[in-house]
């Protein structure tokens, strides 16, 4: 349905959207580009070439309702968010590189089943559920000091089928994750994150986006395990050494 509509399943099902739309665009790679007011819900009635409309289709409301400062807190937590984890706004594109004695490669995607995904699944023309697993230790960045960049783990899970699906974690060991972001929320990030273990279920609802955050796990032991195994030990230096670099 499109227009104005005072039926409440449609307007919740539009501001799940938004959060949706949100959510995809800050969590994808690439510089997200918004239009002004797209983080309070603003649209201009559907016009996205408004330069001639000098009348309230174009012009800025600056008194938010409630449902729009609530949208504006999530857009903010969801740049805060890419902000702290530069595993989302990676420099280089992917490469399906695996992780050193690990089967997980730096982007892996999953069905709703917890399996891979097939090249036939990707060629079904109704496939509308899947995971992206995002691995912060296999971005092959570094830091201005020129030590590698790392970042916490990520499984981003998507449903636009208008009816709710379980979703299968993935991973043959036990992996613990916590649920950071349901936008079947009208708040879109959830104040206690729930924990998950791989194999669970998680219920996506119809038309959302969840994100969970590795936190425990066998996986996270040996990406530390050989981390610490890649790291080069210099030899202290001598006092004159030390003398001379004083110098």
């Amino acid at each position: 349905m499109e227009g104005p509509t005072d039926d409440p399943e449609i307007n919740k099902l539009r501001e799940r959207q938004r959060r949706n739309f949100l959510a995809t665009l800050f969590l994808s790679q690439g510089v997200p580009m918004l239009c002004g007011g797209d983080e309070w819900g603003r649209t201009q009635n559907g016009n996205n070439n408004a330069y001639c409309q000098d009348n309230e289709i174009s012009w800025f409301n600056w008194e938010r309702d409630e449902k729009q400062n609530q949208l504006l807190g999530f857009t903010r937590q969801l740049i805060q968010l890419r902000k702290d984890h530069p595993v989302f706004r990676r420099p280089k594109f992917f490469q399906g590189r695996r992780i050193r004695g690990s089967e997980i490669r730096d982007v892996m995607w999953f069905n709703p089943g917890g399996n891979e995904m097939s090249e036939e699944e990707w060629a079904h023309p109704f496939v509308r559920c899947l995971g992206m697993l995002l691995t912060g230790d296999t971005m092959d960045v570094f830091n201005f000091e020129g030590e590698p960049i790392r970042d916490d783990t990520f499984l981003l899970l998507i449903n636009a089928h208008y009816e709710p699906i379980p979703f299968v974690l993935p991973g043959r060991e036990h992996i613990e994750w916590q649920l950071i972001l349901d936008t079947t929320g009208a708040a879109g990030f959830l104040t206690e994150p729930r924990k998950f273990a791989s194999g669970d279920d998680v219920d996506l609802g119809g038309r959302c986006a969840c994100l969970l955050q590795l936190v425990t796990g066998a996986h996270a032991q040996a990406r530390e395990e050989s981390w610490k195994k890649r790291q080069v030990e210099f030899p202290a230096l001598s006092a004159e050494e030390e003398r001379a670099r004083g110098k």
